[in-house]
């Protein structure tokens, strides 16, 4: 699908709304019927952008992606509609009223923004995504609110808004996936540098794999997860320089850090806490440790071990029944005496891939029971913990 105006015209919305719904097994004999009385090129357009919105339903929802317009890698790098939406809100909380969201891909975080009120101008250099950003805008009824320009977002004047979002291009064509942020497109020390231009907030969209080191003084740092899976993190300025935070969705749980010293390594316990992600990748598992009056199980592992059960959203808690230095033949035994059906397998400092140990240990079940295997170290040794997540 190179130009969407063919999808924007009235037969190409009617189109769409047939094939809305169409299974990818039955394309060939739905696109085989349609060529009958539809231009072949408008049918198969029609075809690939119902592919990309049943792609989409994971991250704008049902009703917003069957309205939408996508292109393949709009789908791929838009922002989840949850973690556009904390986000918009923080800035609207922030007294922002305009935005220059540069880089704006197909338009994601730029619905979020209007729908907070925020008024936003959404930049992108490529026409058909800037196509597919003011159709959405348009599609969404918030065309009144969302200004889209096709242009360089590095020479765009955005001195006449409140805050800046850039969300750089972190796959290349050729690459793939970009680690360093020097090599984002653009580059991360253009995007820090309008950031610090703003004239009251800006946030920046970043990989969460960034190194804190490569972190700016000026920042807050901000690593977001959603149901478990962490999303991004976000360079914030004109908020609170120097804070790092973890945020989960939904909620919004936001936990600050308080530098903490590493917790103290302990025997394990009756309860193992698995942090979220968030927590992880932003270095504060120390003061999920502190709430729950725990500690690690090696110095080197991000598990939390306790004898007492406390809730806490910033972690997953497991009852741990058994502690096994790791052995293949005995989980396997252990396994059949208990009559497991069902093994999850998780691993932290293991070399051990965890599909490759379900299908070893429990090639076929022995029963209904359910047991999660933690494959880690405990103080240096490699080490089997089993149990089961605390409902």
């Amino acid at each position: 699908m190179n130009d969407l105006a063919p999808l924007l015209t009235p037969e190409g919305r009617a189109l769409l709304d047939e094939v809305r719904d169409t299974d990818p097994a039955h394309e060939l004999a739905v696109a085989t019927r349609l060529r009958r009385d539809h231009p072949a090129e408008l049918v198969s357009a029609a075809l690939g952008q119902a592919r990309l919105r049943q792609r989409a339903v994971a991250k704008f929802g049902a009703e917003d992606a069957a309205r939408m317009f996508f292109t393949p890698n709009g789908v791929e790098q838009s922002t989840r509609r949850s973690v556009a939406a904390y986000r918009a809100e923080r800035l609207r909380a922030a007294g922002v009223r305009s935005v220059a969201d540069l880089c704006c891909g197909i338009g994601g975080d730029a619905i979020a923004l209007a729908r907070a009120g925020i008024r936003v101008l959404a930049v992108d250099r490529d026409p058909q995504t800037a196509a597919a950003a003011r159709a959405n805008a348009e599609a969404l009824g918030l065309a009144g609110l969302i200004e889209v320009r096709e242009a360089d977002a590095t020479e765009v004047d955005t001195s006449g808004y409140d805050a800046v979002f850039v969300d750089p291009a972190r796959r290349s064509s050729k690459r793939g996936r970009i680690f360093d942020p020097e090599a984002y497109s653009p580059p991360l020390s253009w995007a820090v540098s309008t950031a610090l231009g703003a004239s009251r907030a800006a946030a920046l969209k970043i990989a969460p794999g960034i190194p804190h080191e490569a972190v700016p003084a000026e920042a807050e740092a901000e690593w977001i997860s959603d149901g478990g899976d962490v999303k991004e993190a976000v360079l914030w300025f004109g908020t609170a320089p120097g804070t790092i935070r973890a945020t989960l969705l939904p909620g919004p749980h936001t936990l600050v850090s308080r530098g903490l010293p590493d917790p103290e390594v302990r025997p394990v316990g009756r309860y193992l806490y698995e942090p979220d992600g968030a927590v992880v990748r932003s270095h504060l598992v120390a003061e999920v440790a502190e709430t729950l009056d725990g500690g690690l199980i090696d110095p080197t592992i991000a598990y939390v071990t306790t004898d007492t059960l406390t809730p806490t959203p910033y972690a997953t808690a497991y009852e741990i029944t058994d502690r096994l230095p790791f052995n293949l033949k005995k989980l396997k035994a252990l396994l059949r005496e208990r009559e497991v059906g069902v093994l999850t397998v998780k691993k932290r400092g293991s070399a051990v891939e965890p599909e490759e140990l379900r299908r070893k240990a429990l090639p076929k079940p022995h029963g209904t029971a359910s047991v999660t295997v933690f494959l880690t170290r405990v103080a240096g040794a490699p080490t089997m913990l089993l149990g089961h997540p605390v409902r």
